[in-house]
């Protein structure tokens, strides 16, 4: 039995049977031991996932010109905050800041990553000490001064901890306690948080449904929001709207482990080694976010984003008039069906006078859909 397992077994036999959410927590975030805090965490082909940033460099790029429309909108200010939340290896920053190295936008921008793993923190800074004084790095979104500029995220809010809800004909969440020194699940009435946000959806889950619900984006999001004083909040991530989300055909819900790029279902095994993951409910993201304030500037597929973007554009740049084959079959992995083109969404949202258009959704603004 491993440390972590041991320390929340010992808190279940101390507090009584604690909520998924907790238990998710604990495995992934855990200090020093939990899946994203432990020095060992690997990230990339070698590890247990891999984001749009490994497949090309373009991706980056992209990002960039993106945080270059998002400046022209604000004014182009002096100083243009660029914050990325769970930075990885730090390979998006890298071919975000390589693109955009040298124009006027480079000049003001001033780029922040929120890092809470120590050994993490450390590979980043060493990938982009090119780049001196421009990066910096905070621990959590209460280590930031007010942000004029853009908040943004890839496969972050996929990772923040659910809970998983049973209906019975009554809503049930799921606790986990412990049997003979395994994790066991144990269903009790869901808390009227949760309640009340399948009310505020409209939603009846039917019996035998299993699904999850992640109330920590909302928590994200209010932070967020705290310290964003005027600009842009771009969340990229796999997801569906919230009808798609609890249709019938999704029965089980969308939670699934990820252990060297094997796919298994089964939480209580290899803890603070394998990823947890759950899809984005981006119509809640937009209601949660609407309440406090930002407004919805577009959402779509990513691929439909990346193309209506410029990113043809954009690879003639970076790879001549006639780029080669194998780098095209890399980016294709972004923009088509099959790769992340249609099962990764892109939501922007605003806070600011007025309704800046962007590039980006001029094809299709499906945000209507939520």
């Amino acid at each position: 039995m491993n440390s972590l397992k041991k320390k929340i077994i010992e808190k279940i036999r101390s507090e009584g049977p604690i909520n998924f959410e907790t238990f998710m927590e604990m495995a992934l975030y855990y200090p020093g031991l939990g899946y994203y805090a432990r020095d060992a965490a690997a990230i990339g082909r070698k590890g247990d996932f891999y984001t749009g940033s490994h497949l090309h460099p373009v991706f980056g790029a992209m990002l960039g010109r993106q945080l270059g429309e998002m400046w022209g909108a604000l004014g182009r200010p002096a100083t243009f905050d660029a914050v990325e939340a769970g930075a990885g290896m730090g390979y998006l920053a890298k071919d975000l800041l390589h693109y955009v190295q040298g124009s006027s936008l480079f000049e003001s921008l001033k780029y922040t990553i929120i890092e809470l793993n120590p050994a993490l923190r450390r590979r980043q800074q060493e990938l982009l000490s090119e780049f001196g004084g421009k990066v910096g790095w905070v621990s959590s979104l209460h280590g930031l001064e007010p942000v004029m500029g853009c908040f943004f995220s890839n496969e972050l809010l996929d990772a923040l901890p659910v809970r998983i809800i049973e209906s019975d004909g009554e809503l049930k969440e799921i606790y986990v306690s412990v049997r003979e020194e395994e994790f066991a699940e144990v269903r009790m009435a869901a808390a009227e948080e949760v309640r009340s946000h399948f009310r505020d959806l409209g939603i009846a889950l039917p019996a035998g449904y299993r699904t999850e619900v992640n109330l920590k984006i909302r928590e994200w999001v209010g932070g967020v929001i705290e310290r964003l004083s005027e600009g842009f909040v771009l969340t990229i991530d796999y997801g569906y709207p919230a009808w798609d989300y609890y249709g019938e055909q999704r029965n089980r819900g969308t939670f699934l482990c990820y252990y060297r790029h094997q796919v298994n279902e089964d939480p209580y095994r290899n803890i603070g080694e394998q990823d947890m993951t759950a899809h984005v409910d981006f119509s809640s993201l937009k209601a949660w976010g609407e309440e406090a304030g930002l407004k919805t500037s577009g959402f779509c597929s990513q691929g439909t984003y990346l193309i209506s973007l410029g990113i043809d554009e954009v690879i003639t740049e970076l790879c001549g008039e006639a780029p080669d084959p194998f780098e095209v079959a890399k980016i294709k992995g972004l923009i088509l069906p099959e790769g992340m083109g249609e099962s990764h969404k892109v939501m922007i949202q605003y806070k600011g006078k007025g309704e800046p258009g962007l590039r980006g959704f001029a094809m299709r603004n499906q945000s209507g859909s939520l």
